[in-house]
């Protein structure tokens, strides 16, 4: 995937790396298996088997291997199967089509324990079913503990002692933690809408847009629409405050108004904007505002949200990072990150990225 969009946006869509700039290229997903991800769930029993199924509660937890569906579409199906709402399915996290994911999703099936094998055969001619039990919880966003990766780059060009000095300073440091291009639509597409929505949209709850289904159905999307332009804005407010930080060299230390700071463990943090801007003080909550501020259209949609201002650290910092070179131009990587980081970031910060997965979509589509 190549992060440089076409010069027309008015939006910058790809952002100072931590080195001043990528030293290689290569291709990423040229087939599914190259790109391989595994969730990991805390808490999960130690014997979670799907022929032997531990635990009580309503919930049916299923750890299913899937290539060439995500996740919402494997949640409407789950849904499908068990005779139960969309609503009822849960999961932590959404995985990537054009991968070999492995990844746990919840049913809400009260009463139906016994009924809990065959349900799971039927599944299983659909998806391999690696590991079963019952919980008492609907799993939620963000409730697993990470995400172990082993990704394949091919055709992979660039010095390898460069390459392999760059791969150690991530190991060590890690890199900037932007939002990816994705985000903000072709061309920075999600952020035009948002800055041109109404900001009184965020707060519609109650208005259908009609009565009855349709209506209802209607606002229904509109109001998802809404939720994806506002988070386009404020990842991309919070990625001109990291690319701010990360010219200056100051993405990595934590600064005078830093909330939470504390000597013995501080993780850099910044802005996910809300009601009221950022909860930074001092000089770094001063920073942030000038930088927000230099994008009005988009602080804007603020003004009337009511949401929370959070924090996100300024770093993505990869777990037990290993690489070797399959062949001159293959090379294999495995690392794990914590929820809601993103692979793809940590390498861009060394990898001018080809998608081929992109491609295969296109065709697909076409």
């Amino acid at each position: 995937m190549n992060n440089n969009h076409e010069s027309t946006s008015r939006w910058r869509l790809d952002w100072p790396t931590s080195a001043g700039g990528r030293i290689a290229r290569g291709q990423l997903k040229s087939c599914p298996e190259d790109f391989q991800v595994d969730e990991d769930l805390q808490g999960v029993p130690a014997e979670a088997s799907p022929e032997d199924i531990a635990g009580d509660g309503e919930h049916l937890y299923l750890r299913l291997r899937k290539t060439g569906d995500n996740t919402e579409f494997v949640a409407r199906e789950l849904a499908s199967l068990a005779g139960c709402r969309s609503f009822d399915v849960g999961f932590c996290g959404l995985k990537d089509r054009h991968a070999v994911t492995s990844q746990w999703f919840s049913l809400y099936r009260p009463g139906k324990a016994s009924e809990d094998s065959e349900f799971i055969a039927s599944v299983a001619e659909r998806w391999q079913v690696l590991s079963a039990f019952r919980s008492s919880r609907k799993l939620r966003r963000g409730d697993h503990q990470g995400n172990h990766f082993v990704i394949v780059l091919r055709d992979v060009v660039g010095t390898h002692a460069d390459i392999d000095e760059a791969l150690a300073r991530l190991k060590e440091q890690g890199a900037p933690n932007y939002f990816g291009p994705q985000r903000f639509g072709h061309g920075g597409g999600n952020l035009d809408q948002a800055a041109a929505m109404d900001p009184s949209a965020m707060d519609s709850r109650s208005r259908s847009g009609g009565r009855g289904r349709k209506g209802k159905n209607r606002a229904g999307r509109e109001a998802s629409k809404n939720v994806l332009y506002f988070s386009a804005a404020r990842s991309w407010l919070f990625n001109e405050v990291l690319a701010h930080r990360v010219s200056e060299g100051s993405w990595l230390t934590a600064m005078d108004g830093e909330p939470g700071f504390s000597e013995a463990d501080s993780v850099p943090t910044g802005p996910l904007w809300g009601d009221g801007g950022t909860v930074a003080e001092g000089v770094q909550g001063e920073l942030e505002r000038q930088v927000v501020e230099q994008a009005p259209d988009l602080v804007r949609v603020f003004s009337t949200t009511r949401m929370k201002p959070e924090r996100r650290a300024l770093a993505v910092l990869p777990g037990e990072l290993v690489w070797h070179w399959q062949d001159d131009g293959s090379l294999r990587l495995e690392f794990s990150l914590a929820p809601g980081q993103y692979a793809t970031t940590l390498l861009n910060d060394v990898f001018e990225l080809e998608d081929m997965s992109l491609g295969r979509h296109n065709k697909q589509q076409g």
